[in-house]
């Protein structure tokens, strides 16, 4: 399964922000520091904002900061939120529908397959991902002037 470019933001932007410490980035020096475009990772943030994971604040002083909730979320619920819970593949595809729909046992094991994907994620927070040594990783990553 390959995550969408979404998601591994999402990911990447939370595991920033929780060894940030006491400084609030601002969405623009994020995006600059990740070398992505700045519209695609605020779109994001508003989102991981929405699901109440961090807290963005404008003008002088502001920037964004890691909630509680953003902590101890688990890995599987934030993939889920971006990735969506459809099917692996498109059975249903109307351009060409499969001829195998109606007997195929791919499409479950297909599924089985993605829930177990998303329950090994479910085990592991934000705190577990972040942990050492990949803090000390994360905090010697160099800026992008």
């Amino acid at each position: 399964m390959r995550l969408l470019r979404s998601t591994d933001l999402a990911l990447r932007v939370l595991m920033r922000l929780a060894v940030a410490g006491g400084a609030s980035p601002t969405t623009r020096q994020v995006a600059q520091d990740m070398a992505v475009p700045y519209t695609h990772l605020a779109k994001v943030v508003a989102e991981l904002q929405h699901m109440g994971l961090l807290a963005a604040r404008r003008g002088r002083g502001g920037g964004l900061t890691l909630t509680e909730r953003g902590r101890t979320a688990s890995v599987g619920a934030v993939v889920r939120s971006f990735e969506g819970d459809g099917d692996v593949v498109d059975c249903e595809n109307s351009a060409a529908p499969c001829p195998l729909s109606s007997g195929c046992r791919l499409r479950g094991a297909l599924r089985r397959a993605q829930e177990a994907f998303f329950a090994s994620l479910d085990a592991v927070t934000m705190e577990d991902i972040v942990a050492e040594p990949t803090a000390a990783l994360l905090l010697g990553i160099p800026r992008v002037p």
